[in-house]
């Protein structure tokens, strides 16, 4: 199994570059709402992958930044997809974020990987794309698509509403996209 993989963060606030049309005098307007001080949750970290030979999303929401730790939880449950389908090998395909690249990972890996051959379980081979260059990552433009179909013109955005229209559009299933 292949699934391309990135992380995006989605704001409760700043609006995405956009275009529409409208009728005179009936633009639509993106207010652009300003958080009140120490407001918790400005943001929302969400991990996506698809899957090359299905098209197949998942998204992982993350409370906090992306890290090692969270990293690892989402490859936990994607192995999950993986050991249903009763695969052999799960490679995903990646940035070079920091966290994709730590020592910790690697060495999770290394131990998950040791295992998973002892066990018969699925072993995880991860793939980095070259520096700079984001346009090889299939996730990217279903990040922009997506932040422009989730967005609220004129009020609050709230982190469960946000979850739900993220949701909503990839067609995941709210109830499993939240890394514990």
């Amino acid at each position: 199994m292949l699934m391309d993989q990135d992380e995006c963060w989605f704001s409760r606030f700043a609006q995405p570059r956009m275009h529409s049309w409208a009728a005179k005098r009936e633009e639509l307007r993106l207010v652009q709402r300003q958080p009140k001080p120490k407001e918790a949750d400005k943001a929302l970290a969400c991990f996506g992958a698809v899957r090359q030979d299905t098209g197949e999303r998942f998204l992982y929401f993350s409370d906090g930044q992306p890290d090692t730790e969270r990293t690892i939880l989402m490859l936990e449950r994607l192995l999950e997809v993986a050991r249903r389908e009763k695969k052999r090998v799960f490679a995903i395909i990646w940035d070079r974020a920091s966290w994709h690249k730590s020592q910790k990972l690697k060495e999770w890996q290394r131990r998950h990987n040791r295992k998973a051959k002892r066990d018969g379980d699925v072993r995880l081979l991860t793939c980095l794309l070259p520096v700079k260059s984001p346009w090889l990552n299939p996730m990217e433009p279903h990040w922009m698509h997506a932040k422009r179909a989730v967005v609220e013109p004129d009020g609050e955005l709230s982190v469960a509403e946000l979850k739900r229209r993220l949701c909503a559009h990839f067609e995941v299933a709210l109830e499993t996209s939240t890394l514990q």
